[in-house]
């Protein structure tokens, strides 16, 4: 009886969630370990299928940088990164949209509908989903007068985001599953976009209630290296010049500050390692991550 009282209170505790989030949309950026372990890949397929059946509309982008470097591997390319991001020349923009809008896409689709939910994959090439722009990079140098540009090739930025073909898969009760391909039509040149970006900016389009990150971290720490669950814009700004934020957690947190100065509710970085780890944060009172708010 003890053991199904827990239950029972379990439910209890995501009920004013449930009833908060209903009818909202959530964008989820699936990345890291939850994206190779087969358990953590079944636990998030039944996340989402579960979101999409109490009536609350996830939105999933996805990386796919490991599976990238193994597929350049395979065709014996080496891999070039310029301050962690890939130089991606013609013929790395044909593996990356192979790979991102091919089999990892289609993987993840496949798995969310095995878990009974309707996915669909896209990328941000179809129905003009993401108008992207070339990124422009400059890195200053002592020795010269003026900033070096960097030409990365193919990586971009988002111009745009046309949420009418998401609407529409909203509407018909399925789930978008995105590839951060963009395209520049006047250029006719796609793009490999980072998938946090293109997941922030997607959650300011459609105005989510939610952007959440999925990392291999438990979250944002502090100093003494203890999980923060909350940070205000401003106290974030702080650590990151502290130094207490350092490393390739600035863009993420980054991309999570801009989302909710732009009338994104929330937005999370949370341990994509833990499983259910979306339903946990979601729906329970203390969360499993670091939820920033304006």
């Amino acid at each position: 009886m003890k053991h199904m009282n827990s239950r029972a209170s379990t439910l209890i505790e995501a009920l004013p969630y449930l009833q908060r989030f209903a009818d909202q949309t959530i964008v989820i950026k699936y990345g890291g370990n939850a994206m190779v372990e087969k358990s953590l890949k079944e636990s998030f397929a039944m996340d989402i299928t579960l979101l999409k059946q109490v009536g609350i509309h996830p939105v999933v982008v996805h990386g796919g940088g490991p599976q990238i470097g193994e597929l350049l591997k395979k065709v014996g390319k080496q891999a070039e990164f310029i301050d962690g991001m890939r130089v991606t020349d013609n013929e790395t923009m044909d593996i990356v949209e192979m790979v991102l809008a091919g089999s990892v896409n289609k993987e993840i689709v496949a798995n969310i509908n095995r878990a009974g939910g309707k996915a669909v994959g896209l990328s941000g090439k179809d129905g003009g989903l993401i108008c992207a722009r070339k990124m422009e990079v400059t890195r200053h140098s002592p020795e010269l007068d003026v900033p070096e540009i960097i030409d990365l090739g193919h990586v971009g930025k988002v111009h745009k985001i046309n949420t009418e073909i998401l609407k529409v898969l909203e509407a018909d009760k399925f789930v978008p599953v995105i590839a951060p391909v963009g395209y520049h039509k006047d250029k006719a040149q796609s793009y490999n976009i980072n998938a946090d970006l293109v997941a922030g900016a997607i959650a300011q389009a459609l105005g989510a209630a939610k952007l959440i990150l999925l990392t291999d971290v438990p979250g944002v720490l502090d100093e003494d290296k203890n999980l923060r669950s909350k940070l205000t814009t401003e106290e974030a700004r702080q650590w990151i010049k502290k130094g207490v934020i350092s490393g390739g957690m600035i863009p993420k947190v980054n991309c999570c500050l801009d989302a909710v100065e732009h009338d994104v509710k929330h937005a999370h970085i949370i341990d994509g390692r833990v499983p259910h780890a979306i339903l946990l944060e979601m729906f329970t009172d203390d969360g499993v991550g670091t939820v920033f708010s304006a």
